[in-house]
């Protein structure tokens, strides 16, 4: 029962990496298209978000199922509970990968970025794809180290957050309000979605060490 146990314990987190590597393309995908007008890549993106929907939720019913059979206590008990709460978050990321694409596709032939904040937007963009990336190699190896370098890649994107509204309140983007909106709505958009991989970060040391940070 045990080895059935931890083989079940292995899906889980198989499960959680699959999505991961589901929401990095997205987001790669996703803000490409938001940088270059790519109306055809904004709409793969968000067609493809239904697969992480469906995967997120069976992955819930495997967890759920888990735990009603299992019973876990400890740091098993903390991997199923994070699990639930990781694949929430991993789901919400490609939601969020979604909006800006749909940003992209709802502008186009024109850019959704406005004037002035071509630059910020294309490290914005870096950093998401990055910090995805770190949270991939994070499931996958659970190495705490990764917990670091996500929250330090979150503290980036917050600061270009900051400076995007800098930016647009100050008048320094030539921009009509339609511009104004979507330069607002996509930062917001892009500094979310590090704050969800920081979110599982969390529960990865929270499932490690039993506290969460």
């Amino acid at each position: 029962m045990r080895e059935v146990f931890q083989q079940e314990l292995a899906e889980v987190q198989s499960r959680l990496v699959q999505i991961a590597e589901l929401v990095e393309i997205a987001i790669q995908q996703a803000t490409t298209a938001f940088r270059t007008s790519d109306v055809s890549l904004a709409e793969q993106v968000i067609e493809n978000n239904e697969r992480v929907e469906q995967m997120a939720a069976e992955l819930d019913e495997l967890t759920i199922d888990i735990l009603a059979r299992q019973q876990p206590v400890a740091s098993d008990l903390r991997l199923m509970v994070g699990s639930l709460r990781m694949g929430s978050s991993l789901e919400r990321m490609a939601d969020l990968a979604e909006h800006i694409a749909q940003l992209a596709r709802y502008r186009y032939p024109e850019s959704a970025i406005p004037q002035g904040l071509r630059k910020t937007f294309a490290r914005m963009g870096e950093l998401d794809a990055k910090i995805a990336g770190k949270l991939v190699e994070l499931l996958r190896t659970q190495d705490p180290a990764f917990i670091d370098e996500i929250r330090d890649i979150d503290d980036m994107i917050d600061e270009l957050h900051a400076k995007v509204f800098e930016k647009v309140l100050s008048d320094k983007v030539n921009t009509d309000t339609t511009g104004v909106v979507d330069a607002t709505l996509a930062s917001r958009y892009h500094e979310r979605f590090g704050d969800h991989a920081v979110n599982i970060s969390r529960q990865v040391n929270y499932f490690l060490r039993g506290a969460l940070l």
